[in-house]
């Protein structure tokens, strides 16, 4: 059999289970209660590697006739839930990985051609029908007198394929709505993928489905990605990494209710190997992204700079579909960076949810088609160095120079404007510090607070001013005990900085503290 009640999703099943599981076999109980009901058509989008293709695995192991998977099941949640016996291997699955095709494929027809091959070849072997020339695929489904359960994973990887033209995705989609709509052989169609299904101005050739998303959904949401208390439980079991570290890395993302959601590849491959790294952005399309920058780059630039400064943008995001691969607006990039998760969105505010996502986004900002941008960041080392040596008028005179280039947002429209120009005058110092803006430290809160990674490194608390003098700057971050916060560096920089609005002059003063530990 190739996809009717196959064993891949037990066997890929009981290696989650032998893994760092998380139990989120209540999702079943969710879904098990829409079979053959009105609303037995959901499609659920999110990133790569948020736990679609584990799901989607689970739920085929359950439902499946083909196997006994009571024992896969025993102990989790989903088996004290009444409803456990009715449902579990009482259904027939088809359960298809759509990302899955025939070897060649140079065309969308052999790929369409392969999956109706292997729903053939089932129906066949297991029901003894025989295809008429010309008879649609539903009528073969409609002769065995039975019902099914289908299981289509990443519905949308097709469409990322080079040969594939409009024709041809609105042939696929016309395939999968005759296959899905309206049959009465469906008793449930769940399907997954990253990019939401392909809207027209008058419908969807898919509009049965119910689609939950990064966006808009308050009903799967807890059961892709790990919540907070699933992270510190799996961080019970782990010597080597602490939920801050974690935390840090991974964390950003939101369920509805504002509660932390981590990232659950990067979570998984982080207890596993001991370390914190980049794991997930390794395997998704940041250069897609980044190619939609650089072709829009005046339309998303400010926005890309804020984010990076750890300011939030505000967004009104309507999603976007699968036509939309071309992105030419704002809202369509934006939009699309929190579809493929890149960003955060929650609130109507956009943020780069966390470490892991943060040195991509920096390295974006290095590009050339940056423009001015990347000229800045590219002499950052030099800031860095100049502060080092304690040269304040070096340092007073380079963040001029970032002020004065003409890149409308870095005129210092609002405080943001000019905290942005601080992050891209000093972006290279992440690479030696920790730099956290707005942080807690005696009875205030520091603008910028460089913490070293490298022993021996200097700690550095960094104050703005607006039309007063760097000198005032220096004595806030005395009198507010800003150094509090240091307890790691045996020597601290101050560094207080003013902007004089009127002669449009930065003035700079750096004072070195021997710090006690």
């Amino acid at each position: 059999m190739y996809y009717l009640d196959i064993k891949t999703p037990m066997i890929n099943f009981q290696e989650y289970r032998n893994s760092l599981y998380v139990d989120k076999t209540l999702m079943i109980d969710k879904i098990q209660n829409r079979i053959r009901t009105l609303n037995k058509y959901i499609c659920i989008t999110r990133p790569r590697r948020f736990g679609k293709t584990m799901n989607a695995n689970m739920l085929a192991a359950y439902f499946t006739k083909g196997y006994d998977s009571r024992e896969l099941f025993k102990g989790l949640k989903i088996s004290k839930v009444p409803e456990f016996e009715e449902h579990v291997n009482q259904h027939h699955v088809i359960y298809i990985d759509l990302s899955r095709l025939p070897d060649p494929c140079t065309s969308f027809q052999e790929y369409l051609d392969w999956i109706k091959h292997c729903l053939l070849d089932d129906l066949k072997k297991a029901y003894h029908i025989e295809k008429v020339p010309g008879e649609p695929m539903q009528n073969l489904f409609e002769r065995t007198n039975d019902k099914f359960i289908f299981i289509l994973d990443e519905w949308d990887s097709i469409f990322y394929k080079t040969f594939m033209n409009d024709e041809d995705k609105k042939a696929y989609l016309e395939f999968l709505k005759g296959l899905l709509k309206d049959q009465p052989y469906v008793e449930l169609a769940y399907m997954t993928g990253v990019l939401p299904i392909l809207q027209y101005s008058n419908g969807s050739e898919l509009n049965m489905f119910r689609e939950y998303n990064f966006m808009n959904d308050m009903i799967y949401e807890s059961y892709f990605g790990f919540t907070e208390n699933e992270v510190r439980e799996l961080c019970e079991h782990s010597k080597d990494v602490s939920y801050e570290e974690l935390k840090y890395w991974y964390d950003g993302y939101h369920l509805s209710d504002g509660s932390s959601l981590f990232n659950p590849r990067s979570v998984n491959n982080a207890l596993s190997d001991g370390v914190c790294q980049n794991y997930w952005t390794e395997t998704g399309p940041m250069h897609e992204i980044s190619n939609c920058i650089k072709y829009n780059v005046e339309a998303v630039r400010e926005d890309v700079v804020k984010m990076v400064s750890e300011i939030p943008v505000r967004a009104d995001l309507e999603g976007y579909n699968a036509a939309q691969l071309q992105l030419d607006t704002r809202d369509e990039i934006l939009s699309s960076m929190v579809i493929y998760g890149f960003l955060s969105y929650h609130n109507g505010f956009l943020t780069i949810p966390n470490h892991e996502l943060m040195i991509k986004f920096q390295n974006v900002l290095k590009e050339e088609y940056m423009g001015g941008v990347s000229e800045i960041v590219r002499q950052s080392n030099e800031i860095l160095k100049a502060t080092m040596d304690g040269d304040a008028d070096k340092v007073a005179e380079m963040i001029e120079i970032a002020h004065d280039k003409e890149i409308p947002f870095l005129q210092y429209n609002n405080e943001n404007s000019m905290s942005c120009v601080i992050t891209l005058c000093y972006l290279s110092a992440r690479n030696d510090y920790e730099i956290t803006r707005e942080d807690k430290s005696g009875k205030g809160y520091v603008d910028f607070l460089f913490t070293p990674k490298i022993s021996g490194y200097p700690a550095i608390i960094l104050e703005l001013k607006y039309d007063k003098t760097a000198e005032e700057a220096i004595k806030q971050i005395k009198d507010k005990n800003y150094i509090e916060k240091i307890n790691y560096a045996e020597e601290c920089l101050f560094v207080g900085i003013n902007y004089a609005k009127k002669d449009k002059k930065h003035t700079c003063l750096i004072e070195k503290i021997t710090h006690k530990i």
